[in-house]
């Protein structure tokens, strides 16, 4: 958990000035803990800090502050969680609220080049600095400071059977940004795990132009046709790690009919085949 400027970025570039609501401290029994966040703008919300008549009067107050002028727009409110608000948590949350546009963001951006905390007044006015190292979100004199949050590697899983989904599951909890591509909404589990875009594609080589050139590419479809088609995209494609499920008998093949598709012996090698450590077994 921490300060996402990334996703803070995109909201903003899509939605304009944002509202981020982070929970600064808890005291006691508290539905989220300190450096939960959630972002509101104008029509809508992502994110949450617990739900219930909490979270409904923090949005409400985010929108009228939305509307104030100024510079580095702040409200800092002390909540206890106790019947007024329905809840019976018993303890008590402070909560900040910021205002951010596309000159704080810029502004954030530039600190964050040199800085891996961020560290701002609960008051209006001043801009942010950085700040000591600190684990997780920490309020003390009037300040509080975050970690920024480390980007996420995009990763895309093709395929969702029993070893994409074994895959899934692992590498959801490793810190990727996972998007997960199927040519059937019904291969995908129901429910998804928390934080996986699922791609729905009948012809998932024809969605590889949407990601990112910084990605890493996992094929384990069911269809040795399909994954051929994908090795021939993604080489035409910028990426950081490609990853093809087989044998070596299967590998020779690919690389004489990539050769044919007219790619070069150095740019095939990029693509892993067979992927994963053979001493560990076969167990996805």
């Amino acid at each position: 958990m921490g300060f996402d400027l990334t996703a803070l970025a995109s909201v903003v570039d899509v939605h304009g000035p944002v509202v981020r609501i982070v929970i600064a401290e808890t005291k006691g029994s508290a539905p989220r803990d300190a450096g939960t966040s959630m972002l509101v703008w104008a029509d809508g919300q992502s994110g949450t800090i617990g739900g219930g008549t909490l979270e409904f009067q923090a949005i409400a107050a985010a929108k009228r502050l939305l509307g104030t002028p100024g510079k580095w727009r702040r409200a800092f409110t002390k909540v206890p969680l106790g019947p007024a608000l329905g809840q019976c948590c018993g303890g008590a949350v402070s909560l900040l609220a910021e205002v951010y546009g596309p000159a704080e963001v810029a502004n954030l951006t530039r600190l964050a080049s040199g800085a891996a905390h961020l560290s701002r007044p609960v008051l209006s006015g001043p801009a942010p600095t950085g700040a000591a190292a600190t684990p997780h979100a920490m309020l003390a004199a009037g300040r509080l400071a975050e970690p920024f949050a480390e980007a996420e590697v995009p990763l895309w899983i093709y395929g969702a059977g029993h070893v994409g989904r074994a895959l899934v599951w692992q590498m959801q909890r490793l810190g990727f940004a996972i998007t997960w591509v199927d040519t059937d909404a019904g291969r995908f589990p129901d429910p998804l795990p928390d934080g996986i875009t699922p791609l729905i594609a009948a012809r998932p080589n024809e969605v590889v132009r949407y990601a990112p050139p910084e990605a890493m590419h996992l094929i384990v479809t069911y269809s040795h046709a399909l994954d051929l088609e994908l090795c021939h995209v993604i080489l035409g494609h910028s990426f950081r790690f490609a990853g093809l499920i087989g044998s070596a008998t299967k590998w020779t093949r690919f690389r004489a009919r990539l050769a044919q598709l007219g790619h070069a012996p150095v740019q095939i090698a990029r693509i892993t085949c067979p992927i994963g450590l053979p001493e560990l077994g076969k167990e996805p």
